[in-house]
C-alpha cells in the first residue's frame, strides 16, 4: 500500500472510531512502523485534517461539531455516574476545569468517549497518583462536552439537571470560558 492510500485508510479508521487509537494500533493494522504512522498523521494535519493527540492516541476532532460547557457539582463517589451519563447519551467529555478565584481557570484534557475510558480514568484516580481537580473548588467544576448535534447537548443538559449534577453560574464567574 502506498503512502496516499495508507493515509486515506488512517482517515477512514479514525472517522469510524468511537475512541482514541494509538499509533501502535494503527501501525499494526496497516503493517507499518509506528514512526510511519506519526509521519502520516503529520502529513494529514498539514493537509487540514483536524487530528488531536491524546495520551490514549489519535482522534478526529471535527466529528463532534457541537460543544457546550456545563458547570457541575457532585461528590467523589458520583464521578463515574456523571461521566457515564454524558457518554451514554452521546457526549464526549473533552476536558475538566475549575474556576479558582486566585488562579483563574485550571484545565486538564480528558477526551472520554466511552465507559472503557471512564474505567481507565477512575483507575488512575484510585491509584492515588492524582486527585480530582474539583476538590480544590468545593466540588464545583466544568466540563466541555462535545456532541454530534445540539439536540444531544440539550438532552444531556436535561439529564444532568435531573441527576442533580448541574450548578448555576455565579456573578463572579466568566460566562465565556474561551472554548468556542
Amino acid at each position: 500500500m502506498n503512502g496516499q492510500l495508507r493515509r486515506e485508510k488512517i482517515t477512514q479508521i479514525l472517522s469510524k472510531s468511537q475512541t482514541a487509537l494509538s499509533g501502535s494500533a494503527l501501525a499494526k493494522e496497516l503493517g507499518v512502523s509506528r514512526q510511519v504512522i506519526v509521519q502520516d498523521i503529520a502529513l494529514l494535519r498539514a493537509n487540514g485534517l483536524d487530528i488531536i493527540s491524546t495520551n490514549q492516541g489519535y482522534l478526529l476532532k471535527n466529528r463532534y461539531g457541537y460543544s457546550r460547557v456545563f458547570k457541575v457539582i457532585h461528590s467523589d463517589e458520583d464521578v463515574e455516574k456523571e461521566l457515564q451519563l454524558i457518554v451514554d447519551y452521546g457526549g464526549v467529555v473533552k476536558d475538566v476545569f475549575v474556576y479558582h478565584k486566585v488562579y483563574g481557570v485550571v484545565k486538564a484534557e480528558m477526551n472520554i468517549h466511552s465507559r472503557f475510558d471512564i474505567l481507565k480514568y477512575i483507575d488512575e484516580i484510585k491509584s492515588g497518583k492524582s486527585s480530582l481537580l474539583k476538590n480544590i473548588t468545593s466540588n464545583y467544576h466544568y466540563h466541555t462536552v462535545l456532541a454530534e448535534s445540539e439536540e444531544i447537548l440539550n438532552i444531556l443538559e436535561d439529564k444532568l439537571w435531573e441527576a442533580g449534577f448541574l450548578a448555576k453560574l455565579q456573578d463572579y464567574e466568566p460566562v465565556d470560558f474561551g472554548n468556542k
